[in-house]
């Protein structure tokens, strides 16, 4: 028994209450593990073994090795796409993460209405990418008409609308991070600099930057792998307009489709006319998801190396 008034304090770290969490965790972890393994594990390892496979339905799959990744490579339009994929998340990364990064130091320098700003520019990630898409290609032939052309005729217009689209929506999104992280730059660092009567430009270089480098890890990782697996955006805007047509050496007719990118490609190869291709198009998700990986690791590395410790 224990004393009236007093509580032991061994009594909460007893096995009493310790031990039903040792011995039933599995309960509690059972039904997550199951859920991740058949939504994400199973049809993640089925989706590798078909890339090995021609098939039409999962049901007819037959073994054919390495054909569908040869069938990848050969592909004209699977390695355009890639190409310009790659451009477009250079530019995209760029472009998003400066603009971001001037907005969200702007916000806070304590200026009037800066929460009325921030929730205007962060509206546009509530969007959906397939009406933002269509939004602006109405919004971009509108202008284009006066120039007797359009968005689907010119790959040029394609390209920078995809960009100026894929801006509008991310920046508020990467605005908030980059002021998270501004706001968690210490005071007393900034304080010291002005003391030491650094400038405001040496100030953001040699303080506020090297501290804001988680937010820019973040930042980075999150534009590199949305520009890369853009799909939405791309599909409701141009759908891979316009085409470009070209005469092989074997006399087949190659086409193009010179505003495709990588996810639109498999997309289409996956649902196109010729159904013996669903191997091609697995092949090619499998090629899509390792090169994102590879990016995005040797991303995060480059950049993790560069935070500073506070």
């Amino acid at each position: 028994m224990f004393r009236k008034g007093k509580t032991n304090g061994r009594a909460y770290g007893s096995g009493v209450l310790r031990h039903p969490k040792k011995r039933y965790w599995v309960v509690f972890l059972l039904p997550t593990a199951a859920a991740f393994a058949i939504g994400f594990v199973w049809p993640f390892l089925q989706g590798i073994y078909l890339s090995f496979c021609s098939f039409v339905t999962t049901a007819d799959a037959k073994w054919i090795g390495v054909g569908n990744y040869v069938s990848a490579f050969r592909d004209r339009g699977f390695v355009y796409s890639f190409w310009y994929t790659a451009l477009f998340a250079v530019v995209a990364l760029v472009l998003i993460n400066v603009l971001a990064f001037a907005v969200a130091y702007v916000l806070t320098q304590r200026i009037k209405g800066a929460n009325l700003f921030r929730t205007v520019f962060f509206m546009p990630n509530l969007i959906g990418g397939i009406v933002l898409g269509y939004i602006w290609s109405i919004l971009f032939d509108g202008v284009l008409r006066w120039y007797n052309t359009s968005i689907l005729l010119e790959t040029w217009y394609g390209f920078w609308g995809l960009v100026i689209l894929m801006c509008w929506q991310q920046i508020g999104y990467m605005m908030i991070i980059y002021i998270a992280g501004l706001q968690a730059v210490p005071e007393d660092m900034l304080e010291a600099a002005r003391i030491d009567g650094a400038s405001g430009w040496q100030t953001l270089r040699r303080v506020t930057i090297p501290n804001l480098m988680p937010s820019i890890t973040i930042c980075t990782f999150l534009t590199l792998t949305n520009s890369f697996k853009l799909f939405d955006q791309n599909l409701a805007l141009t759908g891979g307009a316009p085409f470009q047509f070209k005469t092989l050496p074997d006399g087949t007719l190659s086409t193009i489709k010179t505003t495709e990118m990588l996810a639109l490609n498999i997309y289409n190869t996956f649902y196109g006319q010729n159904s013996a291709a669903r191997g091609t198009a697995q092949a090619k998700a499998v090629l899509f998801f390792l090169l994102v990986g590879a990016i995005s690791i040797a991303q995060l590395r480059a950049t993790r190396n560069k935070e500073v410790q506070q």
